[in-house]
């Protein structure tokens, strides 16, 4: 997928506190060039942070045309848990 983010924040398949920082600055360097596609499929680890980290690119300036794409079944269950799974991976 030439338009997407993928996992290479070195952290492997984690989205979590300790590795959210950097998957945030390479998804804004990316949203930046123009590519709005994040794939999500490599983040299989994922806390809470992951799901605020996708809350705070949906607020950038092009956050709106941010698609979320391949989310674990985890974070889906932690976007639910937090009323916000219709807004990060809408239908």
């Amino acid at each position: 997928m030439a338009n997407s983010v993928a996992a290479t924040n070195g952290a492997g398949t984690r989205l979590t506190t300790a590795h959210v920082n950097d998957f945030l600055a390479q998804a804004r360097r990316d949203l930046a060039a123009g590519r709005h596609d994040i794939d999500l499929a490599a983040y299989e680890q994922v806390d809470s942070a992951a799901v605020a980290a996708l809350l705070a690119l949906r607020r950038e300036p092009q956050g709106g045309q941010v698609r979320f794409l391949n989310p674990s079944d985890n974070l889906r269950k932690l976007g639910a848990l937090y009323d916000v799974e219709s807004l990060l991976f809408p239908t």
